[in-house]
């Protein structure tokens, strides 16, 4: 068992490789990185000190286009992907070119990051979630085991989402061209919580400091600091002060 690592990359001080670690051309690499076992990081990926790198993720891979796909578009030139320092990157995970990743964020193993994404500083994307292309995460944001964050979604700071939560962005279902002028995923404003495998209908916008709770179908808007319920989703009572974002200890003011 070897490794291959292209003399044209640059690999920092202290770095640890497991076995067959493929490292491609143009790459950078920080200090005290720690790569296991059957890592493949692809041309010009660029990855920050004090980061983990567990067996068999994939960094840097480019899409491919299915021939029906509605929203990755044709062949394009992207970025390269950026890591920040001190992430952790969990084993199994693929990470494509052209995300944007900043320090101490957090992957479970199995977890997926499609292209033109920015994810904040601090956030977790639990075991087997899936974070589809041209999605913003904010900073301290959670999202949970086998979440699915479509297309064109945007979630705030502090924001929590919770398992098998499910968004969407297409409300003809894949039906008719015109779908294609209205693509649009949620937006969750800061702090917004969405209970475990609630369903999140194209658009919808989520207020600050809301919550959905479990198993909810979410078809309007949710106003700030609202607890919302059921299928369709509909205002109960409003979010107890002392859950609040600004009353939590982890909780940093600008």
């Amino acid at each position: 068992m070897t490794n291959h690592i292209s003399d044209k990359s640059t690999v920092g001080t202290n770095v640890t490789l497991g076995h067959n670690v493929i490292i491609e051309d143009n790459v950078l690499i920080g200090s005290n990185v720690e790569i296991g076992h059957n890592v493949i990081i692809r041309e010009n990926v660029q990855i920050g000190d004090n980061c983990k790198i567990l067996d068999g993720a994939i960094l840097g891979k480019m899409p491919a286009v299915a021939s029906m796909s509605a929203t990755t578009g044709a062949p394009r030139e992207l970025s390269p992907l950026v890591i920040g320092k001190a992430v952790t990157i969990g084993a199994g995970c693929v990470i494509y070119r052209g995300a944007e990743i900043a320090d101490r964020v957090f992957f479970g193993d199995l977890s997926t990051v499609r292209e033109d994404v920015k994810i904040g500083e601090g956030t977790i994307i639990g075991r087997g979630a899936t974070v589809e292309n041209k999605v913003t995460i904010g900073k301290k944001t959670k999202i949970e085991t086998n979440a699915y964050i479509t297309a064109f979604s945007t979630i705030g700071d502090y924001c929590f989402v919770a398992p098998c939560v499910a968004f969407s962005n297409d409300n003809y279902v894949g039906r008719t061209e015109e779908r294609k002028k209205h693509f649009g995923g949620p937006i969750l404003r800061r702090g917004a919580r969405i209970g475990v495998g609630s369903v999140l209908l194209p658009g919808v916008e989520i207020g600050e400091d809301a919550l959905v709770a479990a198993g909810s179908v979410v078809t309007k808007n949710v106003p700030a600091r609202t607890i919302v319920l059921g299928s369709p989703a509909k205002p109960w009572r409003p979010v107890p002060e002392e859950q609040l974002i600004e009353k939590q200890l982890f909780f940093e003011k600008e």
